[in-house]
């Protein structure tokens, strides 16, 4: 593993001071970091709310009175009105 990656360790070493060596000033590259550290947090930010988004959310425990736990599940794309279908078991299918 190491032999694999040394090689690109050395080549990563001696490109370096290559592209370091532009003639752009440093407030230049300033602006463009801030451009595109503002870019890349907006577009996390989206993930993120995508993600919140289709996660299924629940409500909080019920304990009923024969000591089952029942953790409801809160879909706002889900028919109310359907109603859910239990076997003997106390399953919900």
């Amino acid at each position: 593993m190491r032999a694999r990656l040394l090689p690109l360790f050395a080549l990563a070493l001696l490109s370096a001071p290559l592209a370091g060596a532009s003639a752009e000033s440093p407030q230049d590259n300033t602006k463009e970091a801030e451009q595109l550290a503002n870019e890349a947090l907006s577009k996390m930010m989206r993930a993120l709310d995508l993600l919140i988004m289709t996660v299924p959310r629940y409500a909080a425990p019920e304990v009923l009175p024969n000591g089952d736990i029942i953790i409801r599940r809160l879909d706002p794309h889900e028919n109310e009105d359907e109603p859910i279908e239990t076997h003997g078991d106390g399953i919900e299918t």
